[in-house]
């Protein structure tokens, strides 16, 4: 496999919400990376069901990552559970946000 979990990773972090200056990775919406020699597969969310670009931007994730992974096809799951929070947003996200002084 040409392709590294590190090299989804950084894919990933190319990828911003437009009404959100924080790529999803650091907002915490991708909740696992599974990898084997058949496919890609990506769990992730969003911060709201009703978000407006989630078509989009489940489009662009595979997109993505499917120009990392070469021939091996990727899929993007759309998952709501366990629901997203602050919490999982990284150090980063939380700065570029200004949530540092409400406790996160």
């Amino acid at each position: 496999m040409a392709f590294t979990r590190d090299d989804i990773v950084a894919a990933l972090k190319t990828v911003f919400d437009p009404e959100i200056p924080v790529n999803i990775w650091d907002m915490g919406l991708v909740y696992d990376i599974a990898i084997d020699d058949a496919s890609v597969v990506i769990k992730m969310t969003f911060t709201s069901p009703t978000c407006p670009m989630m078509e989009e931007l489940l489009e662009q994730v595979r997109d993505v990552v499917q120009r990392v992974t070469g021939d091996v096809p990727v899929r993007v799951d759309l998952v709501w559970t366990p629901a997203w929070d602050l919490s999982r947003m990284s150090d980063a996200a939380r700065i570029e946000l200004d949530l540092t002084e409400h406790g996160w």
